[in-house]
């Protein structure tokens, strides 16, 4: 199988001018906390209360829960800033 050398991510927020970013580096373990995002589409928390009693079962992780006002729009630069001062990863749920 070949495998691509370089990889596009595309920022859902606006592609009419992508910006190129590199997919940071996965670290060596999952631990610390982890922020679980529901961007409120149909059935994302179902997703994510699934994966929280999965993580749950790790004494190494502790499970934060947020939730967008709304899918529609970007989420609120508070919640962001939140995020990324609380969080050592977050996962985003999207489901329809």
């Amino acid at each position: 199988m070949n495998v691509p050398s370089e990889r596009t991510v595309l920022d859902p927020t606006d592609e009419r001018t992508p910006i190129r970013r590199a997919p940071v580096a996965r670290p060596p373990a999952l631990r610390g906390v982890v922020g679980l995002l529901d961007i409120r589409k149909p059935r994302g928390d179902v997703f994510l209360d699934r994966l929280e009693a999965r993580l749950r079962e790790r004494a190494d992780i502790r499970v934060l829960r947020y939730t967008k006002p709304t899918f529609t729009r970007p989420a609120p630069i508070d919640l962001r800033r939140e995020i990324a001062t609380t969080c050592d990863f977050v996962i985003e749920a999207l489901a329809d």
